[in-house]
């Protein structure tokens, strides 16, 4: 007869609620341990909630539970999605403390193919909706019937998790849960958030200051305290928590891929965490809300900008985002020295070649006019006629009336080469300064709704201002359109004749939209709409009379996007080797022109 909880005194609750604590104590040798015990679980599923207690126990004596509940928390500050991320631990920590209770104790091999049995008769069809429920189904197929993987791609994850039965350390696992879940769930995990390093470098001062609420529901306390503990209850229990629909990899995709829903009292947070992530706006509140007013219109409504100087130029305290960015300068200058003479020599080139360009403007062009050195020979004309013009004028060609802007893309698709796109940058800005032409250096990013516009050099700043593109680093998401629109609409404010856009991109906008939860949000900002909308705010400022270069650091499999976007007046780099005279014979163009 099947029987509920309710169904039973609070006696026999009480009761079974020891049992399975002191099963937890027996197995861990702690009887300090403080873990309540699934009893809701065990009405259900008997054999999977005691097994659930014992793991518990062994994960307390074999590994540093606090450690890897941290690293849990760190990878979900991060945006990684806390249900896959946990399942995910849950597997991991099998692999690393079954084989172990085997040899020390008859009968959990035994308990554990019955646990195994449950989860599969209860849990079969949910699983099978996502590829990492379908890895769990093969795990566990595996121990029960030795029945190896359909596909190499499975076989290849169930190869790397069973590493983890000989796992000496808690890193271990934690490396092995970040690596699969790249695999399996995220595989644009890093290049839109963080890497591993990145997670790890996380302060809990960092962690403190976020509120975890919309994560423990309305009644927890507003805590980190609470939620680790939530978090180290939950990340050895291997079956799947229940919920109100069931997941699929569609689904799963499309949150990855299009809208994260946020609600008010986040959106609210948004500004700080901005302010916390990327150093404080440079703007006036005012100015701010004006910029967002004429700008974020059309595709990008309901979008927001934000003008920094940087994390270590006006850090808002001294977070993990701060050291990130300070460690990631001296891998830059490091970077820097070891490809000193190939920079020097390119910015040689293209110094050298503008200047032919530009002494071709200085030249001296005489002209008769009415001031300037008398022509005796006309002299004749005094008196005789009514025209002037008896001077021989001198006119010297000048260059000031050029300016130039170089913008760069600093999301996380760049992160691979965000080094190389730092030293083409140092380049252009050596070189324009060698000629002492006025040009602004700009990189941009998109974090949740907020497009960052970090400017490292201002039009009439020094040379010395230019090491500030050392500081260049990616993060998240891009939305190209609103800002070329944005830094364009700056250019086009400036006095010189000759405007000159320099775009350094990898040719893929791309946005996932924070959509609020009280109104309908506009359509994700990627693909053919992406492309079509950056290709149209580079064709306006053409239009207007500004020269737009797209300089292609991508993948060629990208070029096509690129050539949508900048028609052909775009520059393939390959190595930077070639950077200087590729870029220089655009701008010769311009010059000439």
């Amino acid at each position: 007869m099947s029987r509920t909880l309710a169904y039973f005194s609070e006696d026999y609750v009480y009761e079974l609620e020891i049992r399975m604590k002191n099963l937890m104590w027996t197995i861990s040798g702690d009887y300090s341990l403080d873990v309540k015990p699934d009893i809701s679980t065990f009405e259900k599923m008997p054999d999977t909630a005691i097994l659930d207690g014992i793991r518990q126990g062994a994960l307390a004596k074999y590994f540093d539970r606090d450690a890897l509940a941290l690293y849990l928390v760190k990878k979900i500050y991060c945006h990684a999605d806390q249900t896959s991320l946990l399942e995910l631990a849950q597997l991991c920590i099998e692999e690393a403390v079954g084989r172990r209770l085997d040899a020390e104790r008859e009968g959990i091999r035994s308990l554990r193919r019955a646990a195994y049995n449950e989860i599969l008769d209860r849990e079969f069809h949910k699983l099978t909706g996502f590829p990492l429920g379908r890895f769990k189904i093969a795990l566990m197929r595996e121990e029960l019937f030795s029945r190896n993987a359909e596909s190499r791609q499975m076989t290849g994850w169930l190869e790397q998790i069973h590493t983890l039965r000989e796992a000496a350390d808690t890193m271990e696992i934690i490396r092995m849960i970040d690596s699969l879940y790249s695999q399996i769930v995220d595989p644009d995990f890093e290049k839109n958030n963080n890497t591993f390093e990145e997670v790890m470098a996380i302060t809990l001062e960092d962690l403190t200051e976020f509120t975890w609420k919309d994560f423990l529901g309305e009644e927890a306390q507003q805590s980190l305290e609470v939620y680790l503990d939530e978090i180290t209850e939950s990340m050895a229990t291997l079956h799947m928590p229940e919920e109100p629909e069931d997941r699929n990899e569609q689904d799963l995709s499309k949150v990855r891929n299009s809208v994260v829903v946020v609600d008010p009292k986040a959106l609210a947070r948004m500004y700080s965490y901005v302010e916390h992530s990327f150093g404080k706006s440079y703007m006036s509140e005012t100015e701010a809300k004006n910029r967002n007013h004429l700008m974020c219109r059309g595709e990008h409504a309901r979008c927001s900008l934000f003008y920094t100087e940087g994390i270590l130029k006006n850090p808002v305290l001294i977070n993990a985002q701060y050291e990130l960015a300070r460690k990631n300068l001296q891998k830059t200058i490091e970077t820097y020295k070891c490809s000193r003479q190939v920079i020097r020599t390119n910015v040689r080139i293209l110094t050298e070649a503008l200047r032919k360009a530009l002494v071709l403007r200085d030249e001296e062009q005489s002209v008769i006019a009415d001031h300037g050195n008398i022509v005796p020979s006309m002299l004749w004309r005094v008196g005789r006629s009514s025209d002037a013009r008896m001077f021989r004028l001198t006119r010297q060609n000048r260059t000031i009336d050029f300016v130039v802007d170089v913008l760069i893309d600093a999301s996380g698709s760049q992160r691979k080469r965000q080094y190389e796109v730092a030293m083409q940058s140092y380049i252009i800005s050596e070189a324009l300064s060698n000629l002492e032409i006025p040009f602004r250096v700009m990189s941009f990013c998109t974090f949740w709704d907020y497009t960052v516009l970090r400017r490292f050099r201002d039009y009439g700043d020094d040379r010395e201002a230019n090491r500030n593109i050392f500081e260049f680093t990616t993060h998240s998401n891009n939305r190209d359109g609103l800002a070329i629109r944005a830094v364009g609409a700056d250019l086009l404010q400036r006095e010189e004749a000759t405007k000159v856009m320099i775009i350094l991109s990898d040719g893929k906008p791309n946005d996932v939209l924070v959509q609020r939860s009280d109104t309908r949000g506009p359509a994700p900002y990627t693909g053919q709409a992406a492309i079509r909308d950056t290709g149209t705010e580079v064709r306006k400022l053409r239009q207007s009379g500004v020269a737009v270069l797209g300089v292609f650091v991508g993948d060629e499999t990208e070029l096509d996007a690129e050539r949508k976007i900048f028609g052909k007046d775009f520059a393939y780099i390959r190595s930077i080797n070639n950077f200087a005279k590729i870029v220089g014979k655009y701008l010769l163009l311009q010059i000439e022109e």
